[in-house]
């Protein structure tokens, strides 16, 4: 009898874990036809971000950056944890400030996305603890070409590897006791790795690897023909990779660093990880000389992926200028093996418009960099406008996030920013194409006066369409073999989601649907729409 009841006991408890791992699933990514998702308790997940300060994950700096969070109807906070923070003597770990920004974050159903500054911070090792930064001989920088020290860390030196690696692990486990609740759903392993002032490490050790032969998983058929090089099935670096095998030998030496402080850390506690990048210009294919060599730049994107299979995904910095540079960053970093996610945005009301063809992408996200501006006010004159861009789509998209992230997978959506020379654009929706204006009054004749207008059109079913935007003009029209036809709209309603389901505020008729279609104007509004043909 006592057997029996310790075998129900066990049998109890077992069903008690299982419940719990099913009403409470870790977050992950999952992927589909080259497309994918993020799911947060077991949803689809959009995150609407807003990155702090690099120096504002201080318990005395963060009421200034939730009121910057609140300001922009953000649902999810992307913040620091210090490596010299946590570990201040070597061996002993204060994790208060992640209880923190734990408790902060629930108290204002926010999520978390924990950056980990430690090794590598923009290139440097600025954020180590002062006690590895005094042990220069046993935690060295890297040397250029004529041997003179680089303000970057090396990745070759296996005490600054165990050093991470302990620190790093100590951290995740400490989220998995902390955070049964899963406030934290993404975690970034170092940020913008990479060095500056010299392509890579010139090092007795480096070297010495560098005149070596070329790792076995960087000769695999299919990633040679990616980069553009011979398939070969040995040789050195040079030999393999002519011109480029400086930088691509530090790509792979970062990459294989940071990949094995991932591995370990998921191990732990395998939440999706994610390394972001300093970008270089997307259109002219640059030698490293004139950009952060070694990091996930788009022309590396391969050795990464070889490098550290433990990194769930590759995400642009976007700080370019220009939309033909920036929709080109977004083309090649959405990858069938590559989930597209923009941690960090140059915040201005240029770059909002983005998010849209973010989330057309099936894209897990966007945020904006530095959205508290250090001790300013986000809640003063000047500072709110610099949030209107955000905060307005932000409010939108929350009504109706899980829709949005679940149209984006299944590549239902299409979406238009306008571009600097403002021409108007058409989109294919098979049956139907629409004609997008830029601009304001009746059929966007009045131009923007900054290149900001934005849409995306959710295909419903072939003749039903959700529409948003903002100031543009959207026409459509019969397109494929219905293209002569004469047709019209059969009913255009202005509304908002509701847990899923769309409430009519009113019904579009004359003025609003006369010139071939709705307006939209500063404030992104929502329409569903079905169109006939007679």
């Amino acid at each position: 009898m006592k057997t029996v009841i310790i075998c129900v006991a066990m049998l109890f408890a077992q069903l008690s874990i299982f419940a719990q791992s099913n009403t409470n699933p870790l977050p992950r990514i999952i992927d589909k036809n080259g497309r994918h998702q993020l799911l947060v308790d077991g949803k689809p997940f959009l995150i609407l971000g807003g990155q702090a300060h690099n120096s504002s994950a201080w318990p005395g700096m963060m009421p200034n950056v939730w009121a910057a969070i609140k300001q922009m109807h953000a649902n999810t906070l992307e913040v620091p944890i210090y490596w010299e923070q946590v570990e201040a003597q070597q061996g002993k770990f204060n994790f208060s400030i992640v209880d923190t920004l734990l408790a902060q974050a629930r108290a204002r159903k926010v999520r978390l996305v924990l950056l980990w500054f430690a090794t590598w911070k923009n290139g440097s090792n600025h954020y180590m603890p002062q006690w590895m930064k005094l042990e220069a001989g046993k935690y060295p920088n890297i040397l250029n070409r004529d041997g003179k020290p680089i303000d970057s860390p090396s990745p070759h030196i296996e005490a600054t590897l165990n050093a991470d690696i302990n620190a790093f692990t100590k951290l995740m486990g400490y989220l998995k006791k902390a955070d049964p609740q899963h406030t934290v759903i993404m975690v970034q392993v170092e940020n913008e790795p990479g060095s500056w002032d010299t392509v890579r490490d010139y090092s007795p050790l480096a070297q010495k690897l560098f005149e070596g032969q070329v790792p076995p998983e960087l000769l695999k058929p299919e990633l040679l023909k990616a980069m553009n090089v011979n398939v070969v099935t040995n040789g050195t670096w040079q030999k393999v990779f002519g011109d480029r095998a400086d930088e691509y030998f530090q790509a792979w030496s970062i990459a294989r660093f940071i990949g094995k402080v991932a591995a370990a850390g998921k191990t732990v506690y395998p939440l999706p990880l994610y390394v972001n990048a300093a970008l270089r210009d997307p259109l002219t294919n640059p030698k490293a000389s004139s950009y952060e060599s070694g990091g996930p730049t788009d022309n590396v994107i391969p050795i990464w992926k070889a490098a550290a299979p433990a990194i769930d995904l590759l995400a642009p910095d976007i700080y370019l200028s220009g939309s033909e540079k920036v929709l080109k960053v977004l083309d090649l970093y959405d990858r069938p093996d590559n989930t597209l996610f923009v941690p960090e945005a140059g915040f201005n009301k240029e770059n909002a418009k983005y998010m849209y063809d973010v989330i057309a992408r099936g894209g897990i996200g966007f945020s904006p960099f530095g959205i508290d501006r250090n001790a300013e006010d986000p809640e003063s004159t000047e500072n709110k406008d610099r949030y209107v861009p955000y905060a307005t789509s932000y409010a939108l998209f929350k009504t109706m996030m899980p829709e949005l992230a679940q149209w984006g997978f299944e590549g239902k959506i299409k979406a238009v920013v306008e571009h600097e020379d403002q021409a108007d654009q058409t989109v294919d929706l098979g049956q139907w194409k629409v004609t997008v204006t830029f601009g304001s009054g009746r059929g966007g004749t009045t131009k923007n006066t900054t290149p900001n207008g934005k849409a995306m059109i959710v295909k419903l079913s072939e003749n039903k369409f959700v529409l948003i935007g903002t100031n543009c003009h959207i026409a459509f029209a019969p397109s494929g073999n219905q293209a002569d036809k004469a047709w019209q709209y059969l009913k255009v309603e202005e509304g908002k989601y509701q847990n899923g389901v769309f409430k009519p505020l009113r019904i579009l008729n004359g003025d609003e649907t006369d010139w071939k279609g709705p307006n939209f104007g500063d404030l992104p509004t929502v329409l569903q729409c079905t169109v006939i043909t007679r």
